[in-house]
């Protein structure tokens, strides 16, 4: 089933300018990016985005790092999209994360793990529709 997700290359990989490498590693997996945008979030972007761990200690900390560099945004397409994006980051500790993943390749550590992706397709939807405008995607 096609489907959409969506992504964010973070600011430690954007800081170290192998967004298209980490592009190449989607691609290279049968996923397209359909929409795709750099940006620079705000804190109020920030609280509002990651307001599901407003109570959790490190809270403050993965506000400041994601206003700290430029991300990209992105919304991919593919068969069973979730999914296959869930498996290609690897996991959330690049330690634990299958050879090939990004979070393998390019990670620096838990928070510094260059790459988000939405959990589920709910809250794809909602994601997507936090950063983008419907007519934003185009593939």
């Amino acid at each position: 089933m096609m489907n959409q997700t969506f992504s964010i290359i973070k600011p430690d990989a954007t800081k170290r300018n192998i967004t298209g490498s980490i592009n190449k590693v989607i691609e290279e997996s049968g996923l397209r990016i359909i929409a795709q945008k750099r940006i620079k979030l705000s804190t109020k972007q920030a609280e509002s985005f990651y307001s599901v761990h407003k109570e959790r200690p490190f809270f403050r900390d993965l506000v400041q790092y994601m206003c700290s560099e430029p991300v990209v945004v992105q919304v991919l397409s593919g068969e069973n999209c979730v999914e296959k994006y869930r498996s290609i980051m690897g996991a959330t500790n690049p330690e634990n994360a299958d050879k090939g993943t990004i979070r393998k390749l390019f990670a620096l550590n838990v928070q510094e793990n260059s790459v988000h992706g939405s959990d589920s397709e709910k809250n794809a939807k909602i994601e997507i529709s936090f950063f983008f405008q419907n007519e934003e995607i185009v593939g």
